[in-house]
């Protein structure tokens, strides 16, 4: 097979360099740091997870969000131990420290006072700060290690679910504590680092499973392997399964996995060999082994 999917396990506890990892973790303290600092507090808004639930916290008691940042999140770095390894945890522990202290010591500039602008570029300088401390092995918010354990209970959520079911809570309490203008900015924010920090982990070569049935499965193999340079994986199967009836007909089916700027290129060339070839494709968050492109960063 071409190419093997990475666990998150592998990912986290095997960096390629620890130096790298500490360099990823400390720009993501500070962009982090700088995106709250410099954008979101002075106008009361707030993020998601627990960096969102310590904000809320922070404003209704008059409590240091550095600290609440600290003690919220260690729990959760410590009940994720045993799932995730020591050095995950080290990191983390380390990093969410360093945002706390970042927090507390760096006197950030207040940027812009227009709330449209805070809400944007607040989210992005958080998410791609979350997403930098992500590729160098750590996390700086909780809410994902929380999610994943409680999955692994309640079988009909998934994480995403109930990292989304969370921030619904959060975002409508702070309807309550904050007013609905900066709740809703404040789901802006969530958005706009939910998508920046998807852009830092995938890059725009994220990966693309295909596969592709067709006549001419062999010729397709070819010039996957031959024009483009890319690994293949043949299987076989049955086509003919449909609304003309079963005609099962043996097929070599291919499957391949490419980034998302060679997918063009990819589709433009089985279309020339099969118009009629039917293509599926899908995300892959990472990919290792194999022959394919290794992208920047990784």
């Amino acid at each position: 097979m071409n190419s093997a999917p990475a666990t998150p396990a592998q990912s986290i506890n095997y960096p390629n360099s620890e130096l790298k990892n500490a360099l990823f973790i400390i720009a993501g303290v500070f962009s982090a740091a700088f995106g709250l600092e410099s954008f979101l507090l002075s106008s009361r808004f707030i993020d998601g997870g627990v960096t969102g639930v310590s904000m809320l916290l922070a404003t209704g008691f008059k409590l240091p969000l550095s600290l609440l940042i600290l003690v919220i999140n260690l729990p959760f770095i410590a009940l994720g131990y045993r799932q995730l390894g020591r050095r995950f945890a080290l990191r983390s522990a380390l990093g969410i420290g360093g945002l706390a202290l970042v927090l507390a010591v760096v006197p950030f500039p207040d940027v812009t006072h227009d709330l449209l602008l805070t809400a944007v570029f607040g989210g992005v300088f958080i998410g791609a700060g979350i997403g930098l401390a992500m590729r160098g092995g750590a996390v700086l918010d909780g809410t994902e290690i929380a999610a994943l354990l409680v999955s692994r209970y309640v079988v009909l959520l998934k994480v995403s679910d109930l990292i989304l079911i969370l921030n619904v809570v959060i975002f409508g309490v702070a309807v309550l504590v904050l007013g609905t203008e900066p709740a809703l900015y404040s789901m802006l924010t969530y958005f706009a680092a939910a998508r920046v920090l998807e852009f830092v982990l995938n890059g725009i070569e994220q990966y693309t499973g295909v596969t592709i049935v067709s006549e001419h499965s062999d010729a397709i193999r070819k010039v996957i392997t031959e024009k483009l340079g890319r690994g293949v994986t043949m299987y076989q199967g049955k086509s003919g399964y449909g609304a003309r009836g079963e005609q099962g007909m043996e097929r070599d089916i291919v499957f391949t996995v490419v980034t998302r700027l060679e997918l063009p290129g990819l589709r433009t060339a089985v279309q020339e060999i099969d118009p009629k070839a039917f293509i599926v494709q899908y995300r892959i968050d990472d990919a290792q082994g194999g022959i394919i492109k290794k992208r920047a960063l990784h």
